[in-house]
């Protein structure tokens, strides 16, 4: 099964979860979403499975509450994939999907372990 992890590489978030990964010996592959910005198409898909566009964006970052609150106040499809397309910081780190095209967001112990079925 093949992972790939999506996020900041300087991100400690990101670089828990690929240490997680390691250490169990998880392949995947890791994106840098800030030199590899998510297309329009895949946006779509993290927000369908996140439970909608407002559910991937960390508004607890500095990102977030430096924006206009026009900015802010995306209300269609459009609006949010070129607020993440010109912002990606602005996702919730780090973006997980596998092989099945299932999406995850963030890391815990307990939640990689349930996910990927090791370390239990």
């Amino acid at each position: 099964m093949t992972t790939t992890v999506h996020g900041l590489k300087n991100c400690d978030t990101c670089r828990k979860a690929t240490r997680w990964l390691d250490r169990f010996q998880v392949p995947y592959t890791f994106v840098d979403y800030r030199q590899d910005k998510p297309s329009p198409e895949t946006l779509i898909d993290w927000a369908s499975q996140a439970g909608g566009f407002p559910a991937l964006v960390n508004k607890s970052s500095t990102t977030w509450r430096q924006l206009p609150d026009n900015r802010k106040a995306a209300d269609s499809d459009a609006e949010w994939k070129l607020l993440l397309r010109e912002y990606p910081q602005l996702i919730k780190r780090p973006v997980v999907v596998t092989a099945d095209g299932k999406v995850s967001q963030g890391f815990s112990d307990n939640g990689f372990k349930q996910r990927f079925g090791v370390g239990a």
